[in-house]
């Protein structure tokens, strides 16, 4: 009787161990989170796919190309992705103004040196008489280049307005009777062939093989235009995007923007 239950108790224990290591087997193994993040162009592109390869454990970075500035917002804001980088903290808030959205900022990733261009001056300061002059069409990007204009002594603004607030109907001064025309984003290099001057980012102006320490008649450069990661304000203290702030800060996009040219702002 006592050998029987020896036997039985074994043989019970094996069946327990077996299953055990069955079920150990079979267990599913950690779900990886992709994150998806819209960009546009270089270096935006660049730093996402770098983000993407240092991305930590049970994560995974999906770069959801766009063709404007605006869609990134939109998708955004219905959660078709997760982040986007295309834009500084003053563009995001004219969207969220517009569309009652709740985009935040979470990450400064790099600064933006913008210049005005010009395929027939060498300075601003010979700008004709009724030159014609392009500048962006979103209220953040057209008062970055005003505010250009203004510290050149090409225009005078409205000294109760605040730096980097004026419209064009706070020019109070238009000595060279300057003809403004304001234009999508993505229609700045178009512009630049038929205009006498034109604002333009650095990721555009690259497109025309220009830069802004080399080309540009003026420049300006200021912390607050950092080109920055965006997530909506109910995910941003999630895990995956402080994963992907992490990635984002890391050596190795600080390296990838450097190689291009282009100074991290973390």
């Amino acid at each position: 009787m006592k050998l029987r239950i020896v036997v039985a108790l074994a043989a019970a224990s094996i069946t327990l161990l077996t299953t055990g290591c069955a079920q150990a087997g079979n267990a599913p193994a950690a779900e990886t989170v992709t994150i998806k993040v819209a960009a546009t162009v270089t270096p935006m592109t660049d730093a996402v796919k770098a983000a993407a390869e240092v991305i930590g454990d049970g994560y995974k970075v999906q770069l959801v190309p766009v063709s404007d500035y605006v869609q990134p917002n939109v998708l955004l804001q219905q959660g078709e992705i997760d982040a986007n980088l295309v834009q500084f903290s003053g563009f995001m808030d004219e969207f969220n103004q517009k569309n009652d959205a709740t985009l935040v900022d979470v990450q400064p990733v790099y600064s933006t040196v913008v210049a005005f261009y010009s395929k027939t001056l060498s300075s601003l300061q010979k700008l004709p008489d009724g030159g014609s002059v392009v500048i962006p069409n979103d209220k953040a990007n057209a008062a970055r280049a005003l505010q250009m204009l203004a510290d050149s002594r090409i225009i005078a603004l409205d000294s109760q307005v605040k730096r980097f607030a004026a419209t064009l109907d706070d020019i109070t001064d238009n000595p060279r009777n300057l003809k403004f025309t304001q234009v999508d984003l993505l229609q700045l290099n178009t512009a630049y062939d038929e205009a006498d001057a034109v604002f333009n980012l650095p990721s555009f102006a690259r497109q025309l093989g220009l830069t802004p320490e080399n080309d540009g008649l003026a420049v300006e450069q200021d912390p607050q235009f950092a080109v920055t990661l965006v997530s909506r304000e109910d995910n941003a203290d999630s895990p995956e995007i402080a994963a992907l702030v992490k990635a984002m800060t890391s050596d190795h996009v600080r390296k990838t923007l450097e190689s291009l040219g282009v100074p991290a702002a973390f």
